[in-house]
């Protein structure tokens, strides 16, 4: 288990420590007001972590606070993991970003593309543009979520048993093949969407590295770092770390609790999520941000090269465009207004537009249960943030926690 602690005076790496604790005192007042479970949120500069906070319960209904080995469920999260793991084949020169994802999964070798109609009788037409390997990561494949309820494709998906999460019963091979019988919302490349791509490159790690998602994670990256507690199932040894799930109650929004979707972390998956399966602690969470911050290498582990980690890191959307100009109108773990998007993460392209006080080249994800994290390699911050409550539309809690970061930034 990986001790998460304060080691460094906030002033030594240029954060004032009177308003740093104003994070405290913010996310305090949603427990005031019972709008959250609990929280921990975690600071880093230089390496060094400034800042924790944390305060309210893992579990409200068997009193179990929150702690700095309490286990989350980080839902998207999951996928910068999933980004970095293609992202280590495509430096081994085993897949390219231009190359067609239907050399491995030839399922994909005639997407058809929705033009009309609805998940009873529908129009298609082929796609113009094969999906490759660079559309999966951007999330500009075509692809979408049965969640976002805004399209007939979206009602499609949902016909087919992909809502919140992937169809009950397919392994990560069956759920490729199922959603390679979808049509796509648009032509790939054309625009943003944010869907299933992570799933689908989980598998395509799969086939192309010859193991299981949950065998590369593991061996690839989650051992060399020391993140021994995230996985796609918490051990049954330190269940009663693993943090409870809350909704909103309709009428009060106090946290309800959501046993249902609350299995998850719980029980094997029947498909290893690339896009949301995962569950870890803030100690190995911050691992994994620590090496990105480093450009893909901590404390002798190199994971990715750095320029890799910089191409990851920049916004890939044509012409240098945000999410706004880009993307549909949906859901996403980001605010679309200043950030486009790389290759697994958004990216901070103009704070005035994002009307932030971050640092342009930011790049950062979030997780359903209001769980996000950022890093910001001009300053050399990282920051985590981690809760369990669904959706996390809920409360502007990212944005907020940016404020609360960066006016504490004084040198």
């Amino acid at each position: 288990m990986i001790e998460l602690k304060v080691d460094v005076d906030p002033a030594e790496v240029g954060f004032d420590g009177e308003r740093l604790r104003r994070i405290d005192r913010h996310f305090d007042g949603y427990l005031e007001r019972n709008q959250l479970p609990g929280y921990l949120a975690v600071v880093t500069r230089n390496g060094k972590v400034a800042h924790l906070a944390s305060n309210g319960q893992r579990d409200i209904e068997a009193g179990l606070p929150v702690e700095t080995d309490t286990i989350w469920r980080v839902f998207s999260m999951t996928k910068p993991v999933t980004s970095v793991a293609a992202m280590m084949l495509v430096e081994e020169g085993l897949i390219d970003l231009n190359d067609p994802i239907s050399r491995w999964l030839p399922e994909f070798s005639e997407p058809k593309v929705f033009i009309q109609g609805s998940f009873v009788r529908m129009t298609t037409e082929p796609a113009t543009e094969p999906i490759r390997l660079w559309h999966l990561l951007t999330h500009t494949a075509g692809l979408t979520y049965g969640f976002h309820r805004s399209h007939p494709v979206d009602g499609i998906y949902r016909e087919a048993g992909f809502d919140w999460g992937t169809a009950p019963g397919l392994d990560l091979a069956g759920v490729s093949e199922a959603i390679a019988k979808l049509p796509l919302l648009f032509q790939p490349g054309s625009e943003w969407n944010y869907s299933v791509a992570t799933d689908i490159l989980g598998r395509l790690v799969e086939v192309v590295s010859g193991q299981s998602l949950d065998a590369f994670f593991a061996e690839r990256i989650f051992t060399p770092l020391g993140m021994h507690e995230t996985g796609f199932q918490a051990d049954p040894g330190v269940l009663d770390r693993l943090a409870a799930l809350y909704v909103p109650n309709p009428k009060t929004k106090a946290p309800l609790r959501h046993d249902e979707m609350g299995a998850i972390g719980r029980v094997t998956p029947s498909a290893f999520s690339g896009g949301g399966g995962l569950v870890s602690t803030a100690g190995d969470y911050h691992r994994f941000t620590q090496m990105l911050v480093r450009g893909g290498e901590l404390d002798g582990v190199r994971l990715l090269g750095p320029r890799t980690v910089r191409l990851m890191a920049s916004n890939h959307l044509p012409g240098g465009v945000d999410l706004e100009t880009y993307g549909r109108p949906t859901f996403a773990e980001s605010p679309y207004h200043g950030f486009g998007f790389g290759l697994g993460f958004s990216v901070l392209e103009d704070p005035v537009k994002a009307k932030t006080p971050a640092s342009a080249g930011e790049f950062a994800w979030g997780g359903a249960a209001s769980t996000a994290f950022w890093v910001d390699p001009d300053e050399g911050i990282t920051v985590l943030f981690f809760t369990q409550l669904l959706p996390s539309t809920t409360y502007p809690i990212r944005v907020e926690l940016r404020h609360l970061v960066y006016q504490a930034l004084i040198g």
